[in-house]
Order: structure tokens, then sequence, then C-alpha cells
């Protein structure tokens, strides 16, 4: 267990202003941006032990809060709500956390949900052997190991910038794939 790389103590300090303004700015009611902010922070409690540390603290953090804004959508059955679970995979902020968000740590899952992430890791990978062995790697180190830019530059020997163009064109490849195999 990765644990030690959480630090509940400090979230409100380090994250509750960023949960707030990215909820904020999906749900438009202040109440509401409160209380998922506030669900996401006891979910996080509630599932720490499933924390795998493959990501930052924020990352799996926004993670649980996407899901937590799906849901509420999902709850009041809106058209805005089914808008937003289209672009939460496409957030261009936050690019590449989509197939994290997809494939996080379970937290108040059903069978059917288990399933389907089981399904969807399974598509992810069949997806990952198509793209050119770079991609993939950077693609793997990147988005699914959390990794810091420095240190993939570094161990593969190449810029930011080329790393930048690489991570692009692995996400789109394998956003267009997944769309055939998978959504």
């Amino acid at each position: 267990m990765s644990n030690n790389k959480l630090n509940p103590d400090k979230w409100i300090d380090l994250y509750a202003d960023y949960l707030y303004n990215y909820t904020i700015s999906r749900v438009s009611d202040n109440d509401m941006a409160q209380d998922l902010v506030q669900d996401t922070f006891l979910a996080a409690l509630k599932s720490m032990s499933n924390f795998k540390g493959e990501a930052s603290e924020r990352t799996w953090l926004i993670s649980i809060l996407k899901r937590k804004i799906i849901d509420y959508y999902r709850k009041i059955n809106s058209n805005k709500g089914k808008a937003e679970v289209r672009m939460n995979y496409q957030d261009s902020e936050h690019e590449g956390d989509w197939l994290e968000e997809r494939v996080a740590d379970p937290f108040d899952k059903n069978a059917e949900d288990k399933l389907q992430n089981s399904e969807l890791g399974d598509a992810i990978f069949e997806c990952l052997s198509k793209l050119p062995p770079k991609q993939a790697e950077v693609f793997k180190m990147k988005t699914i190991q959390g990794y810091e830019t420095e240190v993939i530059c570094n161990e593969l020997n190449i810029t930011p910038s080329n790393l930048w163009v690489i991570i692009h064109r692995a996400r789109t490849a394998m956003s267009g794939c997944l769309k055939e195999n998978w959504f």
C-alpha cells in the first residue's frame, strides 16, 4: 500500500480551492460545488487503501471528483449532465486524466462497474499494443504510471517538447481506438 504518499491532513489547504474552482465551472451552483468537494474528500478518505501511488494525490482526487460530478448529473438526469459525461473525457485542461478516471481505484463500485472497468482495461491495453513502441512507452509512463515530465525525458533521452508531441499523438490514437472498441 502507498498510503504514505497520501496526506489527508493537508488536502483542504492544498486542494480545496482547486477542486472547488474545477467543480463550480461544471455545476454552476455554489452549495452543490461545496458539497461535491466535501463528498470527494470523504470518498478519498474511505478509499485511501486503494490508492496505488500511480498518479499524484491531486490527480487521484480529481478522478474521484469527476465521478462525483457525473453521479450528480446522473441523479438529476439532465442534458447538461450527459454533456458533462462526454466532456469529461475530452477535458483539455487535464488531458489524459480521463483515462485514469476510467480505470481509477475502485470506490463505491458495484459488480457491473467492476465488469465494465475490467473490459475497459482490456480495451485500453489492446489499443496500447497498437501504438508505435515509443508512443506506447511514453503514454504508459505519463498517463498510467504518472511519472513527471522530467523523469520521462531523462529516462528516454527526449526533450519536453518532443514528449508532448509524442503524448499528444498517443492520446489521439488511444482516444480514436477506444471510441471504436469501447465507447
